[in-house]
């Protein structure tokens, strides 16, 4: 183990070899950076063909005024760096991460009536999203008849794996997939753990129940926006 400091706009920078992590993480960290494409190139850049991005932040549901987003108070409680989740998902896709995955979400309530006033009708979400390195990741969930098979032995999770908040896989049950989310787990370091079934050879169109919506949209019961479907 060794620690490094810089900045995490300017990973480059630092003594990291490019194409070799299988995983980076960050908590809550993104919405304080003042340069947030500049953190996903530089993810992208680091890690291997397959590895991932897994990380918490805040989100908004609308684009923040100027008055929020220069509010040091706001800022430093992260509400005022707060990206507006579809201008997550573009920047993600911008960066090469065509399929953002979300792993689970949950509304943020702000108590202190002196900061609810300060960001107006603004609503916030903490969300866990995981972001793969894989090439032909496709911008849409599409169905090409595949399906897995999770044989239990990812380490503490005998029973169930999650890809995420719309694919929790019970152990030796045939599990279809859309072909990206078959690419997430055979072109990943998950490929042991599962048995794989199809191929890309004949398409069936969209895979039935992809989501559009937002998680502060009401009644969308926390679905993704164009991200993880299945």
């Amino acid at each position: 183990m060794r620690f490094l400091h810089g900045y995490i706009e300017q990973l480059e920078a630092l003594d990291l070899e490019p194409a070799s992590f299988d995983v980076i993480v960050s908590n809550c960290v993104i919405n304080l950076s003042p340069d947030k494409p500049a953190v996903l190139h530089g993810v992208r850049r680091l890690l291997k063909p397959g590895g991932e991005f897994y990380f918490s932040d805040v989100y908004a549901d609308r684009r923040l005024a100027d008055t929020v987003r220069s509010d040091p108070v706001l800022y430093g409680e992260c509400l005022g760096g707060a990206l507006y989740w579809n201008d997550f998902l573009r920047l993600a896709r911008e960066a090469g991460f065509a399929d953002p995955r979300l792993v689970e979400d949950r509304p943020l309530a702000i108590h202190d009536p002196a900061l609810a006033e300060r960001v107006g009708n603004a609503r916030f979400h903490s969300a866990t999203f995981r972001l793969f390195r894989i090439e032909g990741l496709e911008s849409a969930c599409e169905d090409y008849g595949q399906a897995v098979i999770y044989r239990g032995t990812v380490p503490h999770h005998p029973h169930r794996f999650v890809l995420d908040k719309h694919h929790d896989i019970a152990t030796g049950k045939v599990f279809p997939v859309c072909g990206n989310t078959w690419r997430m787990l055979h072109d990943t370091r998950f490929a042991p753990h599962f048995q794989f079934m199809g191929d890309f050879s004949r398409h069936y169109g969209l895979f039935e129940g992809c989501g559009s919506r937002m998680p502060f949209d009401a009644g969308a019961g926390g679905a993704t926006t164009g991200a993880a479907c299945c």
